[in-house]
């Protein structure tokens, strides 16, 4: 059974957004790998203490982590700010469908 809509074939839509998705993901891994290596040359050039830290979001639970009390700081509203976006992800079109 076929689902026509507005916006054409529903499985061209889904495959469209399939694709989108797997591009994204491997963008944000070639940005976070660009990011560690231009990260690493400047602790090259530079002798001073490097600083780092960073976030992972399981689900919107969000796991802190870094060297020093400011990177923490910046991380923890990054979290706070990575959290309200995911939540926003899941309840907004629960409310939009009712």
């Amino acid at each position: 059974m076929r689902c026509e809509s507005k916006f054409g074939d529903g499985e061209l839509v889904a495959g469209s957004l399939a694709e989108i998705g797997f591009i994204l993901v491997i963008f944000g891994f070639i940005l976070a790998f660009v990011a560690v290596v231009l990260l690493a040359a400047k602790s090259k050039e530079n002798s001073n203490r490097t600083r780092g830290g960073g976030v992972l979001l399981i689900g919107p639970i969000p796991i802190i982590f870094g060297t020093d009390r400011e990177s923490v700081k910046v991380l923890v509203l990054l979290a706070i700010v990575l959290m309200i976006i995911v939540l926003a992800f899941i309840f907004v079109p629960m409310l939009v469908m009712r």
